[in-house]
């Protein structure tokens, strides 16, 4: 499996040393068996869902999860953010809390936030696939080659992004950014097995927004999800 052919052609152009990166091909190999004997999320027509929403141009702020949801129907490419139609699950609900504490806006009664994507969030995961009800299950396989490349990308040939880095997962990837350059917001994961150690109430919404404004950038209308 070709992964590098996949990309959208704007992430082709800026990640050129993917094309002959053994690591990034040994990951094709794993998810070419691991589909064939698998049940893996997302759909493979949506890995790179994130990606196609987004050129690196279009990018304002980044959004750094873990590793996409792995129940029936849930991911679908975008971090976070499940279909319409699907439950919100329960790191989403901490996110809506969050929201509704920090800006005092109602939540949508949905999960799907295809509408942050359209604003210029990129929604990304440090992995990109997942075996069913198997969380993390990927996480080691490679995928970081592809996500490491897109943050060190975007943190040197882009300025003034917002790097939103939730979770340890996200946090490692703090080194590739030059916080004299971008604004980095961390806080623990918004998973109910964390988000009461500092994600509610870590003021992320209204954060990055101010700084858009303040480097002259049209902020995001997070209610617009």
């Amino acid at each position: 499996m070709n992964l590098f052919s996949q990309l959208p052609s704007a992430w082709q152009l800026a990640l050129p040393e993917l094309a002959t990166d053994a690591k990034f091909a040994a990951l094709g190999e794993f998810l070419a068996q691991e589909t064939a004997s698998q049940l893996v999320y997302p759909p493979v027509a949506q890995w790179f869902s994130a990606l196609e929403t987004l050129a690196p141009s279009a990018v304002k702020i980044v959004i750094l999860g873990q590793d996409p949801y792995h129940g029936a129907g849930e991911a679908h490419g975008l971090a976070f953010s499940v279909p319409h139609g699907v439950k919100v699950p329960p790191s989403l609900r901490n996110i809506w809390q969050e929201l509704a504490r920090d800006l005092g806006l109602t939540p949508p009664q949905h999960g799907n936030l295809t509408g942050w994507a359209a604003q210029g969030v990129l929604l990304l995961n440090t992995a990109l696939t997942v075996r069913a009800d198997c969380a993390g299950s990927h996480s080691k396989q490679g995928w970081d080659v592809l996500t490491n490349a897109i943050i060190r990308y975007l943190a040197r040939q882009r300025q003034q992004l917002v790097f939103v880095l939730w979770g340890s997962h996200a946090h490692k990837r703090a080194a590739l950014i030059d916080a004299s350059q971008h604004c980095v917001l961390q806080s623990v994961h918004p998973s109910p097995l964390s988000a009461y150690r500092g994600f509610l109430g870590c003021g992320h919404f209204s954060q990055a927004n101010r700084y858009l404004l303040e480097t002259g950038q049209t902020p995001i209308d997070w209610a617009q999800a």
